[in-house]
Parts: C-alpha cells; structure tokens; sequence
C-alpha cells in the first residue's frame, strides 16, 4: 500500500464516522445547543489526552464567536482548578470511553453545584454518559489507526460536534462579523473584519461631470481620477458611472465618438456600498462584478467616496 491509498483508507473512515455521528444525535443536537445556550455563566469544556485537545481548541472556538468557554483540565481540576466552576455554568465534557477516571473524578462536583452536563462519547451506560443531561453519542466503530488504539476518527468526530455546537450558538446568538472584529483586532483577521469602505475610499471632489457633458469632457476627468467618472441626478444621487474599459469597448465597437454626450453611454444604476461596509465586502462585492472601482453613497444615495479594488488589496482587505 503507498501512501495516498493509506489517506483514502484513513479518510474514508473518518468520512463514515461523521456521517454516523450525525445520524447519531439528529434528536439530541438541539437540546444540547439548549443547554450550553441558556448558562448564566460560562462554558467549561473538558477532556483528556487526546480529547483534551480537541476541547481546546472546542474552548477557543466558542469564546472567539460569542459563547465565552474555558477549557478546564482534569487532571488540574481535581488539584484544585475546580475552583473555576460556579453556579449557573454549564460543562462540555469529552470522553471516547466515558470512564477516564479524572473526569469521573470531577462529576460528584458538578453535580454538587447544579451545573448541566454535555458529553461527547461512545458509550451511554458510561459513568460520564450517566451523569449528563444530554449526551452526543460518537459511533461504536473502530479508529482509522490500523491498530485501532491511537484515537483519530474519535477526535475529529468530537471537534466536528464542537464546531458544530459553536455555529449554533454563533447563529442563535446573533453574532455579526462585527461582533467577530472586536474580538480579533490583531493580523490578516483583525485587518479584514475591522476596515470599512470609509477608511480606504479616496473622499471628496469626486470625478462628478454632468450628464449633459461632451464625451471628450468626462475622458478628461476620467484621466485625473483614475480612469472612473460618475453622474448625479438633480437630488446628487448617483446616476451613473463610466470608466477606462467603458471607453475602450466604444471606441472598438464605434467609428466616431466625439460628439457623444456622456448619457449616451452612462451605465446606469451602478453597484454601490457605504462607507459603514466592511470593505471585505466591498471587496467581494467587485470581485464578483468584475470591476476595479466602487461608489460608495450615503443612506440618501449621494455618492461620498470611490473604493479602488487595488488600494483594498494593497491593505490585505481579501
């Protein structure tokens, strides 16, 4: 067997755990969303080894879309990391085998201060699984290891729940991309969701020309501003734009454009952003155009600044 047909066996297996673990929990999915939602007080999330892993980054996930979670080790717990825990919490607890003595270890306290317990295992007679108001069974299917011992197939099935549980909570919870930005400020992250289209337009005098205006006038402005004019209608709302490739598709397709007026080939309702827009969105908005330039308008629809696809890239806006 060469490598590659080792990742399709590995992956086929993982492939079926996940489907399995799907069909699994289709009845109890929703009440440990309930659960983890209605805590007064954090998410703690537990595991060991491998596991423990796997509710790590579980924790990171929920803190970082608006559930804020701690992962709590078991093995510290039960030496005094406990302390954490406080009434009104709610626990994520995973275990394959639902025994692993130092979760057992920490159930009695739990218990103790009424803190609601989800469980991620493969066994529902388990001690874990018995001390839990809702269980997400993982299935009873050997590891992708050929050995079956080193947990594989078990952890991506649990961090698929994990991930899972975050988006439906991030959904329930109404978390926005701006609610996303205040908590990643920082990297390629923090630069995407915190920019919008005002920190990056070029504002006021914008490249306006009358639509009664000659062709050759709107060239002229067009060569002063980056290849783009616009028009506004009697209110100043934008009416229209006409750009460099514009101009290059007329004079292909035309003899003589000289006397044209510039209504003669405007194009008319324009995409257009606001300011307030994130630019990513801006961004994806002319990607998906085809086009390099972008007005951005006020709520009455007065053009206030022009995006350049470039000077967004240039930022790392993506």
């Amino acid at each position: 067997m060469n490598s590659f047909d080792e990742a399709l066996r590995v992956i086929r297996i993982e492939e079926a755990w996940l489907r399995e673990t799907l069909d699994l929990n289709s009845g109890s999915f929703d009440s440990a969303v309930e659960v983890l939602r209605n805590a007064r007080g954090k998410i703690v999330v537990c595991g060991m080894g491998k596991s423990g892993l796997v509710a790590r980054k579980i924790a990171a996930t929920l803190t970082s879309t608006g559930s804020p979670a701690y992962f709590l080790h078991p093995a510290e717990g039960i030496h005094g990391d406990m302390g954490i825990l406080a009434r009104g919490d709610a626990a994520l607890v995973l275990s394959k085998s639902g025994e692993t003595p130092e979760i057992a270890a920490m159930l009695p306290a739990l218990s103790r201060l009424e803190i609601p317990v989800v469980s991620i295992t493969s066994r529902r007679d388990s001690v874990l699984a018995r001390a839990s108001g809702v269980v997400l069974l993982l299935p009873d299917r050997e590891e992708a290891c050929p050995y079956n011992l080193i947990p594989t197939a078990s952890t991506t099935a649990m961090m698929a729940l994990g991930d899972a549980l975050a988006m439906s909570l991030l959904r329930l919870n109404g978390f926005s991309p701006d609610d996303f930005a205040h908590v990643h400020p920082g990297g390629v992250l923090g630069r995407k969701m915190l920019l919008r289209v005002a920190d990056l337009m070029v504002p006021e005098p914008l490249p306006l020309v009358s639509e009664d205006a000659p062709l050759t006038e709107a060239v002229e402005v067009m060569t002063g501003h980056r290849g783009v004019c616009i028009t506004a209608d009697g209110r100043g709302r934008l009416s229209g734009i006409f750009v460099y490739g514009d101009l290059g598709r007329l004079m292909k397709d035309r003899v003589d454009i000289l006397n044209l007026k510039l209504s003669e080939v405007l194009v008319r309702n324009p995409a257009a952003v606001s300011p307030r827009d994130l630019a990513s969105v801006a961004v994806a908005a002319m990607e998906k155009r085809g086009i390099t330039s972008i007005v951005a308008v006020d709520s009455e629809g007065r053009p206030r600044g022009i995006l350049y696809l470039h000077d967004a890239l240039r930022e790392g806006v993506r």
